[in-house]
């Protein structure tokens, strides 16, 4: 999946904010509290991947021109021969 710089940047700004919680959810599970620490880390994890695989009304926009362009804008092959 491509992705562009504002969506990595999105993404790594998620990470920083999950990696917190998920060494928080960690340090629960050395100190033996496994429901509370495998709690933490779902929710570090569940951070991640929402942000990866939810549609926002942000994207939106995004999406359609995405699709507006690669429907107007023919791009040539150049490996085919004419």
């Amino acid at each position: 999946m491509a992705q562009g710089i504002l969506d990595t940047l999105g993404l790594m700004a998620i990470v920083v904010l999950a990696i917190p919680v998920g060494l928080f959810g960690v340090e629960h599970l050395v100190r033996g509290e496994m429901v509370a620490g495998v709690v933490y880390l779902g929710i570090a994890v569940g951070m991640v991947v929402i942000e990866q695989y939810l549609t926002t009304p942000t994207d939106l926009p995004g999406m359609v021109a995405e699709k507006t362009v690669g429907a107007v804008v023919k791009t040539e092959d150049p490996t085919e021969e004419d």
